[in-house]
């Protein structure tokens, strides 16, 4: 099988069998401390190869397979998430790449730039500066990915990583470089040639159904029934599986085919389908509702962008009528925000610049409160939705506040909101944003109730992916403008 890397065959994404990991960042003290840490470094020292020297980098042996397997046989051995952080920080701050041959390599080459040689004695010394540059852990990865199961360990690793910086047990540059070239050999060992499109049906084996049930982050199914109609008529269910392990879900993506434009999602994962057979004449839109990455240690890494590709060619193929494609999608971290608004203004002695002054008094003489204090009690929790007064009240602030949030709200230039980040680096226009869309206790909770559609028009998506990606530019629909026109105009931040 070729394409991915040296010896690595049908076999090296097979499970590695590591003792259960009881949870919880904990560092053993005192004199185990200094036992286990003298042990990491003996063992970075025998299982990381050195770099050879440029002249013997083809010629040197590769390292006994049994050095590579004691490091994994070790890492597995770590209980605890702060054993594992601590080993991968030594790994990335211990062996890195050699800066002083860096600057060695990089002052070489000026000097040849300076001297004009000729073009092939310029090109071997940015090669050398090129060979310095990979760091000594790279060598590491790369052997373990030739081991039985090496891939899947590396994957299982990487998500270890980002778990240990989220908890800020390991951070630095150093540990920020590792985890980027690890992301990197992971993208090149999952590119789109090697992964295979899997259909999911209610006659897949027991073994996909539960691992896709299990897989689904967005909207949680609760039982047998609800997974059958979530693969049955009016449904598709699609996923990602390596060349090397098929059947082994790597990401999964749920789509509702209807008449239009799904607005809720309680129509898709809730009411029965129209009919046990498909009429094909009833389909008009693809929506795609739900997309879930199965490792942690693939994020990043453009398995959902492939995906969505890859289903709407199936689809169109299907259903050779298909026009409409879109998503229904979650709004993670709306609340949030949202929370953080007006816990800072009711700080600052009451002060409005969220509502205006009619919707301030409407809400006020609804929740017999000031607005912004008992809107911030009421929005922590999903009580609110009770009172039909108060959904209608809110409506409208909400709407343009969450307009503003998905279209206005930036991270270095980019939306802040991952979702609509997401959608709109494939190309998506900003289409809808829908009231009361997920009444789910998950939906309120986290957004409010609202749900956003990112529309897919096939013969737009480059240009608007180019666009956002180097202009910064959303494209968005004229409901959403007008939403965002009206915070501009109403609210102050």
């Amino acid at each position: 099988m070729r394409g991915l890397g040296p010896g690595l065959t049908a076999r090296r994404l097979l499970p590695l069998r590591f003792p259960p990991r009881p949870p919880g960042p904990r560092l053993a003290s005192g004199q185990a401390t200094g036992a286990l840490e003298r042990a990491m470094d003996e063992l970075l020292r025998r299982a990381v190869p050195p770099t050879p020297a440029y002249e013997l980098r083809e010629k040197t042996p590769a390292p006994a397979e049994g050095q590579c397997a004691d490091f994994v046989s070790f890492y597995g051995g770590l209980a605890e998430t702060a054993e594992r952080a601590e080993l991968l920080g030594r790994l990335a701050r211990g062996f890195g790449v050699d800066h002083g041959q860096v600057a060695e390599q990089s002052a070489g080459v000026l000097q040849l730039r300076q001297q004009q040689r000729e073009a092939a004695v310029l090109l071997q010394a940015e090669d050398r500066l090129r060979y310095a540059l990979v760091p000594r852990y790279r060598g590491l990865f790369h052997h373990i990915s030739k081991l039985d199961g090496g891939v899947r360990f590396l994957v299982q690793l990487r998500a270890d990583l980002l778990e240990a910086q989220a908890l800020k047990l390991v951070e630095g540059p150093d540990v920020r470089e590792m985890n980027g070239v690890l992301k990197g050999m992971l993208s090149e060992w999952f590119s789109s040639g090697f992964l295979n499109l899997e259909r999911v049906t209610w006659h897949s084996p027991c073994e996909v159904l539960q691992k896709i049930s299990e897989a689904e982050a967005v909207h949680p199914v609760k039982n047998w029934m609800d997974m059958k109609r979530r693969v049955g008529p009016y449904r598709r269910c699609y996923f990602f599986s390596h060349c090397s392990t098929p059947g082994e879900p790597l990401v999964v993506l749920h789509v509702a085919l209807t008449g239009d434009i799904s607005s809720n999602i309680q129509a898709i994962v809730k009411e029965c389908p129209p009919s046990e057979t498909e009429e094909k004449n009833r389909i008009a839109a693809a929506i795609f509702y739900s997309i879930s990455l199965t490792q942690q240690g693939l994020q990043g890494v453009e398995l959902g962008t492939f995906l969505i590709k890859r289903v709407v060619k199936e689809l169109q193929r299907e259903f050779p009528h298909l026009g409409v494609f879109s998503s229904l999608s979650p709004i993670p971290g709306f609340t949030k925000w949202l929370l953080g608004l007006l816990n800072s203004q009711v700080k600052d002695h009451g002060r409005n610049e969220l509502f205006t002054d009619s919707e301030c008094k409407e809400i006020s003489e609804i929740t017999g409160g000031p607005t912004n204090e008992t809107l911030k009690l009421l929005l922590s929790s999903s009580e609110w939705v009770q009172s039909e007064t108060l959904v209608r009240a809110l409506q409208t602030p909400l709407m343009r506040l969450c307009a503003w949030y998905l279209y206005g709200e930036k991270h270095r230039g980019y939306a802040l909101n991952p979702v609509a980040n997401f959608h709109l680096q494939n190309g998506a226009v900003l289409w809808r944003i829908n009231w009361m869309a997920d009444v789910s206790l998950k939906g309120i909770t986290g957004s409010c109730g609202l749900m956003a559609n990112y529309r897919y028009f096939l013969e737009e998506t480059g240009p608007n992916s180019t666009s956002y990606l180097g202009s910064k530019n959303i494209k968005a629909s004229e409901q959403v403008l007008s939403l965002v026109a009206q915070f501009q105009k109403n609210s102050k931040l």
